[in-house]
Protein backbone atom coordinates (compact mmCIF):
# COMPACT_ATOMS: atom_id res chain seq x y z
CA UNK A 1 0.00 0.00 0.00
CA UNK A 2 1.03 3.68 -1.24
CA UNK A 3 1.05 6.28 1.89
CA UNK A 4 2.10 9.73 1.03
CA UNK A 5 3.55 11.92 4.21
CA UNK A 6 4.18 15.47 4.73
CA UNK A 7 7.77 16.39 6.30
CA UNK A 8 8.20 19.51 7.98
CA UNK A 9 11.15 21.35 10.05
CA UNK A 10 11.61 25.07 11.03
CA UNK A 11 14.85 24.35 13.57
CA UNK A 12 18.40 23.55 13.28
CA UNK A 13 19.77 22.45 9.81
CA UNK A 14 16.50 21.95 7.66
CA UNK A 15 17.74 19.87 4.70
CA UNK A 16 20.00 17.32 6.71
CA UNK A 17 16.31 17.07 9.30
CA UNK A 18 14.94 16.11 6.26
CA UNK A 19 16.88 14.02 4.79
CA UNK A 20 17.55 12.02 7.91
CA UNK A 21 13.48 11.71 8.14
CA UNK A 22 13.57 9.86 5.04
CA UNK A 23 16.26 7.82 5.92
CA UNK A 24 14.05 6.91 8.81
CA UNK A 25 10.99 6.50 7.31
CA UNK A 26 13.02 4.49 4.88
CA UNK A 27 14.27 1.81 7.58
CA UNK A 28 11.16 1.43 9.60
CA UNK A 29 8.01 2.12 7.39
CA UNK A 30 9.22 1.02 3.99
CA UNK A 31 10.41 1.61 0.41
CA UNK A 32 11.10 5.45 -0.61
CA UNK A 33 8.41 5.46 -3.82
CA UNK A 34 8.97 9.05 -4.53
CA UNK A 35 10.38 12.48 -2.34
CA UNK A 36 9.30 15.77 -3.54
CA UNK A 37 11.59 18.87 -3.67
CA UNK A 38 11.96 20.83 -0.42
CA UNK A 39 10.02 23.68 -0.38
CA UNK A 40 10.95 26.80 1.47
CA UNK A 41 7.59 27.98 3.38
CA UNK A 42 6.49 30.40 5.74
CA UNK A 43 5.21 29.20 9.06
CA UNK A 44 1.45 28.34 9.06
CA UNK A 45 -0.48 28.70 12.09
CA UNK A 46 1.55 30.77 13.94
CA UNK A 47 4.20 33.30 14.53
CA UNK A 48 7.98 32.07 14.22
CA UNK A 49 11.17 33.75 12.83
CA UNK A 50 12.31 30.49 11.45
CA UNK A 51 10.56 30.11 7.58
CA UNK A 52 9.94 26.13 7.22
CA UNK A 53 11.03 23.73 4.57
CA UNK A 54 8.62 20.89 3.79
CA UNK A 55 8.36 18.00 1.20
CA UNK A 56 6.42 14.86 0.33
CA UNK A 57 7.00 11.35 0.29
CA UNK A 58 5.19 8.20 -0.62
CA UNK A 59 6.09 5.22 1.20
CA UNK A 60 5.47 1.73 0.00
CA UNK A 61 4.58 -0.13 3.31
CA UNK A 62 3.00 -3.15 4.47
CA UNK A 63 1.98 -1.62 8.05
CA UNK A 64 -1.46 -1.06 9.08
CA UNK A 65 -2.42 2.71 9.14
CA UNK A 66 -1.99 2.72 13.53
CA UNK A 67 1.47 1.29 13.14
CA UNK A 68 2.76 4.00 10.49
CA UNK A 69 1.17 6.47 13.02
CA UNK A 70 3.63 5.25 15.52
CA UNK A 71 6.60 4.57 13.38
CA UNK A 72 6.10 8.23 12.87
CA UNK A 73 6.07 9.76 16.23
CA UNK A 74 8.74 7.74 17.36
CA UNK A 75 11.11 9.29 14.82
CA UNK A 76 9.85 12.55 15.63
CA UNK A 77 10.76 11.86 19.13
CA UNK A 78 13.82 10.55 18.42
CA UNK A 79 14.52 13.56 16.35
CA UNK A 80 14.09 15.53 19.33
CA UNK A 81 10.79 16.53 19.29
CA UNK A 82 9.16 15.83 22.24
CA UNK A 83 5.03 17.30 21.90
CA UNK A 84 2.37 17.83 19.43
CA UNK A 85 0.32 20.29 17.96
CA UNK A 86 -2.62 20.49 20.21
CA UNK A 87 -5.79 22.74 19.61
CA UNK A 88 -4.31 24.48 16.52
CA UNK A 89 -1.24 25.69 18.97
CA UNK A 90 1.50 25.64 16.67
CA UNK A 91 5.26 25.81 17.46
CA UNK A 92 8.71 25.74 16.04
CA UNK A 93 9.72 21.97 15.78
CA UNK A 94 13.00 20.05 14.43
CA UNK A 95 10.62 17.92 12.42
CA UNK A 96 7.00 17.03 11.42
CA UNK A 97 5.55 14.19 9.88
CA UNK A 98 1.74 14.24 8.95
CA UNK A 99 -0.09 11.03 6.90
CA UNK A 100 -1.80 13.04 4.74
CA UNK A 101 -2.83 9.92 2.84
CA UNK A 102 -2.99 5.95 3.29
CA UNK A 103 -3.91 4.51 -0.34
CA UNK A 104 -7.66 5.10 -0.44
CA UNK A 105 -8.67 4.45 3.04
CA UNK A 106 -10.60 6.62 4.74
CA UNK A 107 -11.56 7.09 8.49
CA UNK A 108 -12.02 9.19 11.30
CA UNK A 109 -11.10 8.23 14.23
CA UNK A 110 -10.22 10.53 17.38
CA UNK A 111 -6.22 9.91 16.91
CA UNK A 112 -5.80 9.28 13.22
CA UNK A 113 -8.23 11.31 10.39
CA UNK A 114 -7.37 9.81 6.99
CA UNK A 115 -6.93 11.82 4.46
CA UNK A 116 -5.10 14.65 6.55
CA UNK A 117 -8.61 17.10 7.18
CA UNK A 118 -6.29 20.16 6.63
CA UNK A 119 -3.78 18.76 3.56
CA UNK A 120 -5.73 20.68 1.10
CA UNK A 121 -5.71 24.07 2.80
CA UNK A 122 -2.14 24.08 3.57
CA UNK A 123 0.15 25.09 0.17
CA UNK A 124 3.00 23.37 1.37
CA UNK A 125 1.66 20.70 1.91
CA UNK A 126 -0.08 20.22 -1.98
CA UNK A 127 2.47 21.45 -3.56
CA UNK A 128 5.26 18.96 -2.91
CA UNK A 129 2.29 15.91 -3.01
CA UNK A 130 1.20 17.71 -6.18
CA UNK A 131 4.53 17.24 -7.94
CA UNK A 132 4.92 13.75 -6.82
CA UNK A 133 1.65 12.52 -7.22
CA UNK A 134 -0.38 14.83 -9.88
CA UNK A 135 -2.92 12.05 -11.04
CA UNK A 136 -3.46 10.99 -7.50
CA UNK A 137 -7.25 11.09 -6.66
CA UNK A 138 -8.16 12.54 -3.36
CA UNK A 139 -10.82 9.83 -1.93
CA UNK A 140 -13.00 11.89 -0.49
CA UNK A 141 -13.34 14.96 -2.78
CA UNK A 142 -12.80 12.95 -6.42
CA UNK A 143 -10.38 15.37 -7.65
CA UNK A 144 -6.18 14.90 -8.31
CA UNK A 145 -3.54 16.17 -6.34
CA UNK A 146 -2.81 18.70 -9.39
CA UNK A 147 -6.83 19.80 -9.36
CA UNK A 148 -6.85 20.51 -6.06
CA UNK A 149 -3.57 22.34 -6.28
CA UNK A 150 -4.23 24.88 -9.41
Amino acid sequence: MNVYLGLGTNLGDKEQNLCRAVQKIEERIGKIVSLSAFYATAPWGFQSDNSFLNAAVCVETSLPPYEVLKETQQIERRMGRNYKSVGGQYKDRVIDIDLLLFGDIVMNEADLVLPHPLMTERRFVMEPLAEIAPDLVHPVLGQTMKELNA
